[in-house]
């Protein structure tokens, strides 16, 4: 990809912006997008391209060994626009390796190989330790009191239970509960006192008694009728 010198103008201001920020005027701002919407349509236009001669190699490659000649060079071109060898290419160049240009493209392509081998291993055993083993963040991390005064980490670091050392052994025993003092013997209730005693509640008739009847005069006075 070559710029011109317009487009290398614009690209000098929008990196002098970026590193030393001041107010845009529009001007800039619209050569800044142009520029981005170039450098987008040469990106898929690039995309095309490959895409194009991929193909087209493929087909030269089904061709071989009389297409050898525009096989290699077309070969060379993907390869400088980043196109990853094939098992099928290495084994055309395989073929073809009696030819100069094809035992140069064959080391070449083997290198490449190789490399993406090795990043893909390396993707691969990443993820998985990521997966068996997680990172736990330290400000997540607590800490359990063990028997004895010791303290073990809950997120699996080491510690003296991990080692198996006496707070191990004390963790596997079931925690013994303190003793308890002994009962004290109940006290004896006090024994009861003389209680007062209770007067019974007086009758009406004991509250207001009955009064006798006076007793007849022993010499009644006599009255006299008139005759």
């Amino acid at each position: 990809m070559a710029f011109g010198v317009e487009e290398l103008r614009v690209l000098r201001r929008a990196l002098a912006l970026a590193l030393h920020p001041a107010p845009a005027s529009a001007e800039d701002i619209k050569d800044c997008h142009r520029l981005a919407e170039s450098l987008d349509e040469a990106v898929r236009e690039g995309a095309r391209l490959r895409a194009f001669l991929v193909a087209d190699l493929a087909r030269y490659r089904a061709a071989l060994p009389g297409t050898a000649a525009g096989y290699l060079t077309l070969l060379e071109e993907v390869l400088g626009a980043g196109y990853r060898p094939e098992p099928d290419d290495l084994a055309a160049l395989r073929a073809l390796r009696g030819n100069p240009v094809a035992a140069a493209l064959l080391s070449r392509c083997q290198v490449l190989a190789e490399r993406d081998v090795r990043a893909r291993l390396a993707g691969s055993t990443a993820a998985r330790r990521a997966r068996v083993a997680p990172v736990v963040p330290a400000s997540r991390t607590r800490l359990l009191a063990l028997p004895g005064g010791l303290f073990g980490s809950v997120s699996g670091g080491p510690s003296e239970a991990a080692r198996g050392g006496p707070a191990d052994q004390d963790a596997k025993q079931p925690a013994k509960r303190p003793a308890q003092p002994p009962a004290k013997p109940a006290e004896k209730p006090a024994p009861a006192g003389p209680q007062p005693s209770r007067r019974p509640i007086p009758t009406p008739g004991e509250v207001f008694p009955r009064r006798k009847p006076a007793p007849p005069p022993a010499n009644p006075p006599q009255h006299l009728a008139a005759g």
